[in-house]
């Protein structure tokens, strides 16, 4: 079977990571993770892809783009299980697109209950907030949740 120490097959590796074997495949293809292949072409896998898998699908339930994925993957070694100051390193690279996120989630999850400034007037806070739509003046969409340069902000910070 050729299995090398610390290494899986993909059937082991999708087991123990819960992705479908297709997916990892998929995942190969576009150079997420690497393999080695026996000599009847059977693809083997370090233990240390099991988080690379694990950083991939995390990724993808918050809506990062594969190739933002691959990118920051790219930055790992090869040649050697990545070390914790490896994913550390790598875990800063994520730490402003992921703030920018949360505050995305935040404005969405807290702010829509209240006038966002959009113009639609519908609220009964809007002609208090935004009367007679006079945010449109700023600009296009919700001027209430973004700030002059075009990034997130809540309304109580808004000027």
């Amino acid at each position: 079977m050729e299995i090398e120490p610390g290494e899986m097959t993909v059937g082991q590796l999708a087991e123990r990571s819960g992705v479908a074997i297709s997916a990892l495949h998929f995942y190969e293809r576009q150079n997420l993770i690497i393999s080695r292949r026996t000599t009847g072409n059977q693809r083997r896998y370090k233990r240390d892809t099991l988080r690379r898998v694990a950083m991939i699908r995390i990724a993808q339930r918050v809506g990062i783009p594969l190739a933002e994925v691959a990118a920051i993957l790219a930055l790992l070694p090869d040649n050697r299980t990545p070390t914790r100051q490896d994913w550390g390193r790598i875990s800063e690279c994520w730490q402003a697109e992921l703030d920018r996120r949360i505050v995305h989630l935040e404005q969405l999850r807290d702010d829509f209950k209240d006038c966002v400034g959009c113009g639609c007037l519908s609220l009964d806070r809007c002609a208090l907030a935004n009367p007679y739509d006079t945010l449109a003046t700023k600009g296009p969409g919700p001027q209430r949740l973004i700030d002059p340069a075009g990034a997130p902000s809540h309304p109580a910070t808004c000027h």
